[in-house]
């Protein structure tokens, strides 16, 4: 049953990223979703002459399912928003802060939001030295879905130092990221918007059966098992959802937004750290987001619709989706 009026929807998806594939299947089940409850949908696989496909379909509004760069970054929002066109997820000023993990810390920190210490290295660097004690990470400032991200550990097959020809992030970016590693659990809390504010869904626990929860383990159906909700002490569940509702506020997110967590069981509350925020969280089968949904009771056309119900109440309050990170109060946390 349809919680809205019949609408003429635009999905945009699949694009030019890396994550190319990831927003294909985001986007079909999108669309699917839609047209089964009875809206018009135009699929746009967005290219080059996005802009000018837009203006010819004309929709009430566009569901954003694209990942990465460009759809993530603020590129695509601030062509929506100069068309005036309503569209779905968080704007323009979010997503430019959302997408560099730099910037984020620079905004959660702040706000009493844990996350691990860091520093930007030039690629180029690592072949002399190690920027950090082993184990460390490496990731790419704006890459999504754990793309580029690489675990140097002492028993890593990159060398010591870092050989230029071992495969790795340093071959594709000229700066990254280093992070201290943070052992232990991998968890992540979907955020839902709606006409009363922004509410946390349930923590899920991923567990990889090889290595870590990277881009193949997110995207390749039974390599990662997804505990939801997670088997966690009410405390470290509590301040997921606490951390997840309280970055969605303070990043100005809209629509969803997924927070990502490393939690170090041996050291309780103070062993949680916010990783970063998702302002475009995946809509494929396998994604966390409709699976949380699911387990609320909220299925996957009613979790699709309240997306862009929220896309529309946005567009019709402010005209935009933007500037919700610049003027929101930030709350402040315990430390």
């Amino acid at each position: 049953m349809s919680m809205l009026e019949k609408l003429h929807i635009a999905v945009l998806m699949g694009g030019w990223a890396n994550e190319r594939p990831v927003s294909l299947m985001s986007g079909a089940g999108v669309a699917d979703a839609l047209e089964s409850r009875g809206h018009t949908v135009t699929r746009i696989d967005m290219g080059r002459d996005v802009a000018a496909r837009i203006a010819d379909a004309q929709p009430d509004v566009v569901f954003n399912a694209l990942h990465g760069v460009p759809g993530e970054d603020g590129t695509v929002q601030g062509m929506l928003d100069l068309m005036g066109i309503a569209y779905t997820h968080s704007g323009l000023a979010t997503s430019v802060v959302a997408i560099d993990k730099v910037l984020t810390k620079q905004a959660l920190v702040p706000a009493g939001i844990p996350m691990p210490g860091g520093r930007i290295v030039a690629s180029e660097d690592l072949y002399a030295g190690d920027p950090l004690p082993r184990p460390y990470v490496l990731k790419p400032v704006n890459e999504g879905s754990s793309v580029g991200v690489a675990i140097i550990t002492d028993e890593s097959h990159c060398g010591n130092p870092i050989r230029r020809d071992a495969a790795g992030p340093w071959q594709e970016f000229d700066s990254l990221l280093a992070e201290p590693f943070i052992r232990g659990r991998e968890m992540t809390t979907a955020v839902i918007d709606g006409p009363d504010g922004p509410r946390a869904l349930t923590v899920t626990e991923l567990v990889p059966k090889r290595g870590f929860y990277d881009f193949d383990a997110k995207y390749t159906d039974g390599m990662t098992d997804h505990i939801c909700p997670a088997d966690l002490p009410d405390a470290i569940t509590q301040l997921c959802l606490d951390y997840a509702v309280r970055a969605h506020q303070v990043l100005g997110c809209k629509g969803t937004s997924r927070t990502d967590y490393r939690w170090d069981d041996t050291r309780g509350e103070a062993g949680l750290f916010v990783l970063e925020t998702n302002t475009q969280p995946g809509m494929t089968p396998l994604s966390l987001v409709p699976e949380q949904a699911q387990h609320c009771g909220m299925d996957y056309g009613d979790l699709v619709e309240a997306i862009v119900a929220e896309a529309l109440r946005c567009h019709t309050l402010h005209g935009h989706n933007t500037g919700d990170f610049e003027q929101k109060e930030v709350p402040h946390g315990d430390g």
